[in-house]
């Protein structure tokens, strides 16, 4: 079985060695072993439960809940609806983050034609007729 050192891990996974030692701090690796001397061994199965942190932690979900995650999969089969229903919550979550963006790079593409009518004809004169600087929803 591959272990990973810290300093492995953290590039595996493109962390920090700090970032892993605060996730230690804050409880959300139970699950890593140590050794005698107190290093941390990374498993293959740490590194997945890792990735799925940092997912979580994508969504804008804070480190409070993402402990209780952790604490839910350490409590095994009995937790399952709650970890179900945290992940339909981070779906909808993410999908209203995708909307917004996807509006944001709607104005920003509109934006960019703008300025690059405007750069070739020499003067943004050329939208005055039809729209404003700002376009209005």
């Amino acid at each position: 079985m591959k272990t990973y050192s810290i300093s492995e891990a953290a590039k595996e996974l493109n962390l920090t060695v700090y970032t892993l030692r605060y996730y230690d701090k804050e409880g959300l690796m139970p699950f890593v072993e140590r050794t005698a001397s107190g290093t941390r061994v990374f498993k293959e199965s740490d590194i997945q439960t890792l990735n799925v942190i940092e997912c979580l932690k994508n969504t804008g979900m804070p480190i409070k809940e993402i402990k209780t995650f952790i604490d839910w999969i350490s409590e095994g089969d009995s937790t399952l609806q709650q970890r179900y229903d945290m992940f339909i919550e981070r779906e909808a979550t993410v999908e209203a983050q995708l909307e917004k963006m996807n509006k944001t790079m709607e104005v920003i593409k509109h934006k960019r034609w703008y300025y690059k009518t405007a750069l070739e004809a020499g003067t943004e004169a050329i939208h005055k007729k039809d729209e404003t600087e700002i376009p209005m929803d």
